[in-house]
């Protein structure tokens, strides 16, 4: 019976030969036997290498039209390799023989061997059901680990390979014990170092020998060879590093093994790496600083190194696993302030609210924009870019019930600042958010709106067809947290012309007030805004004299007593009090009918430096129109004063060792000389003599 012979040759790897000016061409033979009816019936694989020896080649030849000679030669080349074949003409054209020709011949042949070797145990690695077996091999792979150790600069093809091989252990976490037992992870962070250094060595080659423009042909073509030579130099040397930096993630899973990384500068490699173009490698470095980036020392070692503007260079890009990988970098760093400001630094804010049209990436995105607006030295700088009218499109978008949590708590954060408050209004603007708050009684756009009602100029009088609307909220049936909303909006519109008491007469809102100033009748937070809310109410005369009457000031005097330690508390409530005294009706109720001036008294050489300017301008006021309140006053200043001088000079007198200031030692009389003659120098003076002197700002200054 006869039967067909079959052949089929495959090209494989293309080299160069380690000691002649030569191309080794690998390739693959498959023969096959063929059956009667042509099924296959037996097959056998041989490889094979063709050596394509190019003795003539030398520093004057063309090696692009030799390149394609070569390919139309040899047909195991296919066409499509002509630049590879073109990039080891090159190559081989520059190589520089060793000083020591025979020993350098040696080692290339044995790096030759080994490289053969170390390929064919890879192709047995890639394949995980080979690992256990492999692993009992501890010759084969001790051998591997001494030749990494000993000869990994001498060829970067056998160290890609031989780490390769040791990355497929890597990926299952019961090898992890074999490559740390060959130290097989320092041996890598070895290698990044000192690849990292030599590409700068060649960044530098290659900038000296373009740094000038050529002037001939001659000089083009040097400069084409350089930059070829880099490149196919960079190529290899980015698949090594490719295969180092991921065996060393996977290592990583280990937080002991990350901590000796760390120890060893692995996150400036990593940065420096982020130089590169590759995005396959960026990806891999990338996903490694994010994984570092959740523990403080790492984030603290990026903060150190250029870490925001090599990532900042990355956004936007084509490649959208490194977009969203950087982004999620980005956001994990938007946790330190420090490195907040220097994001904003680079630029990165403009093309962060670019991003919030991408719908893959905007919620990330979004969160870092978050994170830059809850400082207040950023808001400002949203003003000039897209993001507010993109937010304020996306809240007219999203229907009532699935406005995203992100959109509405960037708006609350630019919302403080005026200029930010003036975009969000333009248009029908406060409308739309008016209307759909109150629809929803949604609490956090109504923290929004209570932001920017407490901006002065062109935004507030917008307020004024919508205070009833609010003052229709301030209900005890309704949820604290929307009252208190609605409650600090009304109290931030301070503006001149509104009638306060007809609004608290229709809305009945006095009982309201009044029971929410009882300790413990509601959150602190809202009876604060009860407080600030009555010193709104209360610029107007008619208003001010209706909650006097209606007995608010002992239930202020009350709520001081039991709010004493809390400073905001104190400050405005004191503020009330300051407003009230400047109506002649409410004053006189304050005056005669409270205790209020004494309670001032007492505050007034308070720590709090915003209380004692209150209580100082209210104090001054209160003195103005009694007599009797007025003398207690500034006898209570003259006290203060007369008691810092005394101290002031005992302690002078302690730290200068001196036992006596002055000549009389039982005497202090003389402390009351004054240039003028106007103190006796008996020291009979009393307070009431300082009756006729008018304090401003807690200093005595004669009226006369």
């Amino acid at each position: 019976m006869v039967r067909a012979k079959a052949m089929k040759v495959t090209a494989g790897s293309l080299d160069v030969h380690p000691t002649e000016k030569a191309l080794v061409v690998h390739y693959e033979v498959e023969a096959s036997i063929l059956g009667e009816g042509g099924g296959h019936m037996l097959g056998e694989r041989k490889e094979g290498q063709k050596i394509i020896r190019v003795k003539s080649l030398s520093p004057s030849t063309d090696v692009g039209a030799l390149a394609k000679k070569v390919v139309e030669e040899c047909k195991l080349i296919p066409s499509s390799r002509l630049p590879q074949v073109e990039q080891l003409l090159y190559y081989l054209q520059n190589r520089k023989s060793s000083p020591v020709e025979g020993k350098s011949h040696l080692q290339m042949c044995l790096c030759s061997f080994l490289s053969l070797g170390s390929a064919l145990i890879l192709q047995l690695a890639r394949n995980p059901d080979n690992l256990e077996e492999l692993l009992h091999n501890e010759a084969a792979l001790g051998a591997l680990a001494r030749v990494l150790r000993e000869d990994w600069k001498q060829s970067v093809e056998l160290a890609t390979i031989i780490i390769y091989i040791f990355f497929c252990f890597s990926s299952f976490s019961q090898f992890h014990g074999v490559v740390s037992h060959y130290k097989i992870g320092a041996l890598c962070m070895s290698v990044v170092e000192h690849e990292l250094k030599r590409h700068d060595v060649w960044r530098e080659e290659l900038r000296k020998k373009t740094k000038s423009a050529p002037e001939n042909g001659s000089l083009r073509r040097d400069q084409d060879k350089a930059l070829r030579k880099y490149q196919g130099l960079l190529a290899k040397q980015e698949q090594l590093l490719r295969v180092s930096l991921y065996l060393l993630l996977n290592l990583a899973e280990d937080t002991r093994t990350e901590l000796k990384m760390r120890n060893k500068n692995i996150v400036g490699l990593l940065v420096k790496v982020l130089e590169r173009d590759d995005e396959e490698l960026l990806v891999l470095v990338v996903s490694f600083l994010k994984k570092l980036s959740i523990f403080l020392e790492n984030k603290n070692d990026m903060a150190e190194v250029d870490t925001v503007e090599q990532l900042a260079r990355l956004v936007p890009c084509d490649h959208e696993d490194l977009l969203n990988l950087t982004l999620r970098l980005l956001l994990n760093l938007s946790f330190d302030s420090g490195l907040r400001a220097k994001m904003v630094e680079v630029g990165l804010l403009p093309k962060l609210t670019a991003l919030l049209g991408d719908e893959n990436n905007r919620q990330v995105a979004m969160r870092i924009l978050y994170h830059i607006s809850i400082d207040d030295r950023f808001k400002g700088m949203f003003v000039y870019t897209d993001c507010i009218p993109q937010l304020m499109q996306m809240l007219y978008e999203h229907s009532e019930e699935d406005v995203e949590a992100e959109i509405i708590s960037i708006c609350i954060n630019l919302a403080a600042n005026k200029r930010n408050a003036q975009l969000m209004c333009e248009g029908n603007g406060l409308k739309m958010l008016m209307k759909r708050a109150l629809k929803m009684k949604d609490c956090l756009l109504m923290k929004m709106i209570r932001n920017i009602s407490q901006h002065d100029g062109p935004t507030k009088p917008l307020f004024i067809d919508y205070v009833g609307d609010l003052a229709a909220e301030i209900r005890a049936e309704e949820e604290e947290v929307w009252v208190l909303e609605c409650l600090g909006t009304l109290a931030n519109l301070t503006i001149p012309d509104l009638d306060w008491e007809l609004v608290l007469k229709e809305y009945n809102l006095v009982p309201y007030l009044k029971d929410r100033l009882k300790p413990g009748s509601a959150e602190d937070d809202l009876i604060l805004e009860v407080v600030i809310m009555i010193g709104t109410v209360s610029m107007d005369d008619a208003c001010a004299a209706m909650l006097a009457k209606s007995g608010i000031i002992p239930a202020l005097i009350e709520l001081l007593n039991a709010q004493q330690e809390d400073d905001e508390f104190v400050c405005q409530i004191v503020y009330v009090f300051y407003q009230m005294v400047f109506h002649q009706a409410t004053r006189d109720v304050i005056i005669k009918d409270t205790q209020a001036p004494a309670y001032l008294i007492d505050l007034m050489h308070d720590k709090n430096a915003e209380i004692r300017k209150v209580c100082d301008n209210t104090l001054d006021i209160i003195a103005e129109y009694d007599d009797e309140w007025g003398r207690k006053i500034q006898s209570e200043k003259f006290r203060f004063h007369n008691n810092q001088w005394l101290d002031m000079v005992e302690s002078r007198q302690a730290d200068e060792a001196e036992p006596y200031l002055y000549d009389n030692d039982n005497d202090r009389t003389d402390l009351f000389y004054s240039a003028d003659g106007i103190t006796p120098a008996d020291g009979s003076v009393s307070p009431d003599f300082f009756s006729d002197l008018q304090p401003q700002n807690g200093d005595m200054h004669h009226t006369g």
